[in-house]
């Protein structure tokens, strides 16, 4: 059924609560809704403030849910869901700790309400933001403190939010098993409990059982890299009354988070982020679930079962909740690979889906696009920031909201500091045809031509792997013959080239060892202004001033420290990369040892990104050995010679007809290149634990 209103076709249930809402806009006093900023943040000068985070019902646009409820006397509740698995073989099955903030009124008056469900490992080891926000109790054990702005936000808007320690963290049982069986169980139970399927308590052991009866059973989840990637986990699992997930930096397949077709991104496995994230009593009694992920991921590379069971991408065909993802194309901690084989995945099954790319690094959108953009005369929005579009999305999937978000443009790219475009469609039409491009000889060893004509029989280059030096040392030397890589560039381009999705590189190499490493990376040679993702801060400067979203209240506020972008001028850009052990050549689950002197033809994945190379700016394949700080390097110091004749870049471009057809005039370089990449590499591998 649905209601037709001036402002268009409103499900009844949508119409029914904005109706209530209203209602209650006139039956609660002023202080029942959005409370006072605290004295010295910016809340009553900023723009987005008034519009989206004031605590004014009128405030809100048509067709939203609005913040009429009381955050100060929301009911703040901590439950243990049994998840029905016994991780840590004590003999009884573990039960999950879960925090939860709800509406008070909404539950005195019967009314059952969406939720919004952030599962973390973080919660009390690391904290979450980019202030490292810890959940808080008081001296009875009540929750006080939800990390992030989601409690803020919603809770006055008829959600509630409930934060979930996964397995073997913070107040939960069980262990920790690093995107495994209990990891997404720990989680799923939850979403299973919210709908009526599964058992709470409200204490770790024992104690009366608790229902969800507040609940009415449409739930959202969201959350930055490991947060998302449970949600990528639960999600294909299928299970029923999860309408939506909203997954930000997440990883999608864990095989891909540690390796790339058998190269090493980093010195340990699985077993150390286990061992980070777990709780004292945990790490105590969870040495067999060590162990297990020790064996199971064994430092050659190959693919195992406990890879299969971490691949959530094979299980895209499950996925019945629509999907907003968010990703930083810069991201070299969890790589853009995990949202381009995600995406695709998931298109292929139909599934609803959007998709935000910025030019940071492992940053959350509220740290690089937090308020809507005001048109220039200041009257109305003229892009939507973070909050606004998802709670428009939380409204749509969750309330049932018919607001257009729907029918809204797919893609948001970022494709300069701070200035975004939108598309249609992502990837961009016409790129699922790859356009081939193929490396030649130049004038000079080692710095080569790239076009669209075959290199002849018997062309060869030549490189020594230097595990010293990486992307950016290749990059900045690409029109000079270094001994450590191969460059191979465009002319000036006459029109602009767009790449836009992800590509693949296959090379033909003969190694001088029995074991090598490769990386081919994609360049794009001319002065930009990028945001610094190499930087502290991976594109985003923190800043002391501060905005609130929200409502808040004793030790938890709604108001977080503003950032800007954090730019650096450069000569050349590394757009798009791919890295593999050559000794996969025939299977890129499993190695083989090298014969030195024979020739391997192997194609590495190129990670998905989405990238303009302007008109005058050239274009570079780079192809080199180790790529320092983001691959490990092989035992041997392999000499590779490249047969240009049988290797080529398969990529997907937009305008490359037109940009390759004729020359122009190359840009004056300025800048300097990016510092290198060992500021955004953590010395151990932790998606996100800030």
């Amino acid at each position: 059924m649905t209601i037709r209103t001036r402002l268009g076709r409103i499900p009844w249930q949508a119409f029914v609560v904005a109706a209530t809402a209203a209602l209650l806009a006139v039956l609660l006093p002023p202080g029942g809704t959005a409370q006072a900023a605290p004295e010295g943040t910016r809340a009553a000068a900023s723009e987005g403030m008034r519009t989206a985070a004031s605590g004014d019902a009128r405030a809100a646009g048509p067709g939203e849910s609005r913040p009429v409820y009381s955050y100060d006397r929301a009911i703040r509740e901590s439950v243990w869901v049994d998840t029905k698995l016994d991780g840590d073989s004590d003999g009884r099955t573990d039960r999950v700790a879960v925090d939860i903030v709800r509406p008070r009124e909404a539950a005195e008056q019967g009314r059952r309400v969406p939720v919004i469900m952030d599962a973390s490992p973080y919660y009390s080891c690391c904290g979450r933001g980019n202030e490292s926000q810890k959940k808080t109790y008081d001296a009875d054990g009540r929750p006080v403190q939800f990390p992030l702005f989601y409690d803020n936000y919603f809770v006055p808007r008829g959600y509630a939010t409930v934060l979930a320690d996964l397995a073997g963290t913070n107040h939960s049982d069980g262990c920790v098993d690093v995107g495994g069986r209990s990891d997404v169980q720990s989680a799923k139970a939850v979403v299973d409990w919210l709908a009526g399927r599964a058992r709470a308590y409200d204490a770790p052991t024992g104690g009366k059982r608790v229902t969800a009866g507040w609940s009415n059973g449409r739930t959202g989840m969201i959350g930055k890299s490991y947060d998302g990637t449970v949600a990528n986990g639960v999600a294909a699992t299928g299970v029923p009354n999860l309408k939506t997930i909203v997954p930000i930096g997440a990883i999608s397949s864990w095989y891909d988070y540690y390796f790339s077709q058998g190269a090493p991104l980093y010195d340990s496995g699985p077993e150390w982020l286990s061992d980070y994230v777990e709780s004292p009593a945990a790490r105590a009694r969870c040495a067999a679930v060590q162990k297990k992920l020790v064996d199971g991921a064994p430092r050659s590379g190959d693919w195992t079962d406990l890879w299969s069971e971490r691949d959530y991408v094979k299980d895209a065909h499950k996925v019945k909740a629509s999907v907003f993802v968010v990703h930083g194309m810069q991201d070299l901690n969890v790589r853009t690979k995990h949202f381009g084989q995600w995406w695709d995945a998931l298109a292929k099954h139909g599934v609803e889906r959007k998709i935000w790319l910025s030019q940071t690094g492992h940053v959350d959108p509220f740290d690089f696009r937090r308020s809507d953009e005001a048109s220039p005369a200041r009257t109305e929005r003229r892009a939507w920031g973070w909050v606004s579009t998802l709670h428009r999305w939380f409204d749509h999937y969750l309330m049932g909201y018919d607001n257009g978000i729907d029918r809204a443009p797919m893609a948001d790219v970022e494709r300069a500091p701070g200035k975004w475009t939108t598309d249609r469609v992502w990837p961009a039409p016409g790129t699922a045809a790859r356009t081939t491009l193929r490396p030649g000889t130049g004038e000079e060893p080692g710095v080569g031509v790239l076009g669209t004509r075959p290199a002849p029989s018997g062309a060869t280059e030549t490189f020594t792997d230097d595990p010293k030096l990486s992307e950016t040392d290749w990059a900045e030397h690409a029109d000079e013959p270094t001994a450590a890589k191969a460059a191979f560039r465009t002319a000036p381009l006459a029109a602009p080239l767009r790449l836009s999705g992800a590509g693949r590189v296959t090379v033909t190499a003969t190694p001088s060892t029995a074991s090598a490493h490769l990386s081919a990376v994609l360049v794009d040679l001319g002065p930009a202004t990028i945001r610094d993702y190499a930087g502290e801060g991976e594109g985003i400067t923190t800043l002391d001033r501060r905005t609130c979203w929200g409502a808040s209240r004793d030790g938890d506020s709604a108001c977080f420290k503003e950032t800007a972008p954090d730019t650096q001028k450069v000569a050349q850009t590394v757009v798009s990369r791919g890295w593999a052990d050559l000794g996969t050549y025939a299977d890129p689950h499993k190695g083989r040892p090298l014969t030195p002197g024979k020739p391997y033809t192997i194609t590495l994945d190129l990670a998905a990104t989405d990238h303009v190379v302007p008109a005058g700016h050239r274009l570079a394949l780079i192809i080199g050995g180790t790529d320092a700080g983001l691959i490990d390097p092989p035992a041997t110091k392999p000499t590779l010679t490249l047969d240009l004749s049988r290797t080529k870049a398969e990529l997907p471009l937009v305008g490359a007809a037109q940009a390759l057809s004729g020359t122009a005039r190359t840009p004056r370089t300025e800048g300097k290149p990016l510092a290198g990449l060992d500021a955004p590499r953590p010395t151990r591998p932790v998606p996100a634990a800030r």
